[in-house]
């Protein structure tokens, strides 16, 4: 897309990253729902995955799938079989590395007979204290140009809490 660019985040620790993107994502939301116009287009950490479901993609960490199980849009016995290679990269989490994620997509994506689990981190260069991240540097400059008042300390915030990560 015109105006973005894609970057790799390294940060130490993986639940202070967490938090801080979900502050900065939410102010630029917050904007966005002001101006029309979003500078956060994308985050991916070296553990998400993709499903695709009869609602679409769905995207979660490695480690919540039980949270997500009831959300997916697909027969019991491709859930089934899903709940035990994810049990399966759960109970390694310690040791697992992105070549072990993208190992167990494809042994599960042949288990179920279709290819319907995405693994992205692998093929980026991702591993375990990174992330992919897309900037729209064109909707950072046309915020930058027009927000005041209260949203300006908001863009201010989001921008510097950014930038610690950039």
């Amino acid at each position: 897309m015109p105006g973005t660019i894609s970057k790799i985040i390294h940060f130490q620790d993986e639940e202070e990253f967490l938090e801080d993107m979900m502050e900065i994502v939410e102010r630029f939301t917050y904007l966005a729902s002001r101006y029309g116009h979003n500078v956060i287009e994308g985050v991916l950490l070296w553990d998400y995955i993709g499903i695709h479901d009869e609602g679409g993609v769905k995207i979660f960490r490695v480690g919540e799938f039980p949270y997500f199980e009831g959300t997916l849009k697909l027969d019991l016995e491709t859930l089934r079989i899903m709940e035990r290679y994810f049990d399966e990269m759960e109970s390694k989490w310690d040791e697992l590395r992105v070549e072990d994620i993208a190992y167990f997509v494809e042994m599960l994506n042949e288990a179920i007979g279709r290819e319907i689990v995405f693994y992205e981190a692998y093929d980026l260069g991702l591993d375990r204290n990174t992330a992919y991240i897309i900037l729209n540097l064109l909707n950072l400059q046309y915020l930058e140009s027009v927000v005041e008042g209260t949203d300006r300390e908001i863009f201010e915030e989001a921008v510097g809490m950014l930038m610690e990560y950039v």
